[in-house]
């Protein structure tokens, strides 16, 4: 069954575009259609809520003093925080986690991007940018040098990204 869902697409792009996930991670609310963002260092308190232990999957360099009482020590926001946490955790039904873009994606665009510029110099740049380990980066500072571009490059990357979004919705059976 289809589920009609109102999607902040900057939001979930956003999301999507943060593929590291070492400092944050991202949920869609199929209630509401909201992106929430929560703080790994967060995700471990609410695993350490929920299990005694954060979960491998979350751990991140953060250590746990096992006797420290974290109800204490927790302000409200922060308590209403872990809150929201241990929400998005423990229902399934109500949360999913917005996944990572691919990189294989994200390298295909870029490289059909290169092919739309008409400046030969700055085509020739973009090609050799994107050969090797480094690619992403190389990339994005080599259309630092031409405002217009680095601007149609952001409208294309965001098409390209709105059609991903709307694949990983529709399999989640979104529209």
């Amino acid at each position: 069954m289809k589920k009609r869902l109102r999607v902040n697409y900057d939001g979930i792009q956003k999301a999507m575009e943060d593929v590291r996930r070492d400092r944050f991670d991202y949920f869609l609310d199929l209630k509401t259609g909201d992106t929430i963002t929560l703080p790994i260092s967060i995700l471990n308190e609410a695993l350490r809520v929920l299990y005694g232990s954060p979960s491998p999957e979350y751990d991140r360099d953060v250590l746990f003093d096992s006797e420290v009482n974290l109800e204490a020590e927790l302000s409200e926001r922060h308590e209403e925080t872990v809150e929201l946490a241990l929400s998005v955790l423990m229902d399934e039904a109500r949360y999913i986690r917005i996944p990572e873009r691919s990189s294989v994606e994200a390298f295909q665009v870029m490289r059909a991007f290169t092919g739309t510029v008409s400046d030969p110099v700055l085509r020739r740049r973009l090609t050799e940018a994107l050969d090797g380990a480094g690619a992403f980066r190389r990339f994005k500072d080599t259309l630092l040098s031409d405002r217009k571009e680095r601007k149609r490059w952001h409208g294309y990357n965001a098409k390209a990204m709105r059609r991903v979004i709307d694949e990983w919705l529709r399999a989640g059976g979104i529209i």
